[in-house]
């Protein structure tokens, strides 16, 4: 008897796959971390193929896992998208959707996916700029709605908190610089007011070695060993080493994520999707 990818499995694989972590895609799913190794252990068996590299700092996909990755996400938006129209739920249209790269590469898929299994008829179109940027194309009616980075402090409804950190190459040293070299994005970004505040308040000497609003870039660099970068925590890529805060470098503060509407009445479908976003994100 042939044998069968099961959906479940696939979810499952999935999930790991976006947050390279078992016990938090654990937590995500619902499952115990034993049951959820399980589950990878019965998909290996069944592709005949490791999917999965445990490191120190999470698990990493193999080649084979890769190249399910794809299969599976095609195979779950289908399926999804199949149940949806069959039960005929879901709203329709399309909306213009804002996001910071580094929330985009973590929080996003998970996101997009599990809207796109509601509303399969719905269409979102996606522009990933640093906060600054994005509340710039809000004001310009050019986005529905943006996910931004603010302060963790004010009124504004948060819907989650992450901490920035200082992030470097493996076995970085940051008393062996003088000055300081950074990696950061724009002048007005977080990141940017965050570090430069942290360091003068310190007394601590630094230059700007980078700025960008890419992340690719900013992550290339410090890859490097030629600077140090200011990320949120959740986006720290699993081979860069977050650093502790010592007397060569303060601490930082938090950020508080939030949603931003365009003026005016939202739509049902942006509605939809914001309200996704307050009951999912907390838990990613």
């Amino acid at each position: 008897m042939a044998l069968s990818l099961d959906i479940d499995l696939l979810r499952s694989f999935v999930v790991i796959a976006e947050v390279r972590s078992l016990s938090r895609a654990a937590e995500r799913i619902g499952r115990t971390q034993s049951a959820l190794s399980q589950q990878i252990r019965r998909l290996e068996d069944v592709v005949a193929q490791p999917l999965l590299q445990r490191t120190g700092r999470g698990v990493l996909l193999t080649n084979q896992g890769e190249r399910l990755l794809t299969h599976a996400q095609r195979i779950l938006r289908c399926h999804d998208e199949a149940m949806a129209e069959l039960s005929e739920k879901g709203l329709s249209g399309t909306l213009r959707f804002g996001c910071p790269d580094d929330y985009a590469a973590v929080f996003l898929p998970h996101l997009l996916r599990g809207f796109a299994s509601q509303h399969p008829h719905a269409s979102v179109e996606v522009v990933c700029a640093p906060t600054p940027r994005l509340l710039e194309q809000v004001d310009k009616h050019a986005l529905d709605l943006a996910l931004i980075s603010l302060p963790d402090a004010g009124n504004v409804a948060v819907i989650r908190r992450e901490p920035l950190v200082w992030v470097g190459s493996p076995g970085t040293d940051a008393t062996n610089f003088a000055p300081l070299p950074l990696a950061l994005s724009h002048p007005d970004t977080l990141d940017h007011l965050a570090a430069c505040n942290a360091l003068r308040a310190l007394g601590r000497e630094y230059r700007i070695a980078y700025a960008s609003s890419s992340l690719a870039g900013l992550i290339a660099l410090v890859r490097s060993g030629q600077a140090l970068a200011v990320l949120t925590q959740t986006a720290v890529p699993a081979d860069l080493q977050i650093l502790a805060n010592d007397a060569a470098l303060p601490p930082l503060p938090s950020v508080g994520i939030a949603l931003k509407f365009d003026q005016g009445q939202p739509t049902p479908l942006v509605e939809a999707l914001a309200e996704h976003i307050r009951q999912v994100l907390p838990g990613l």
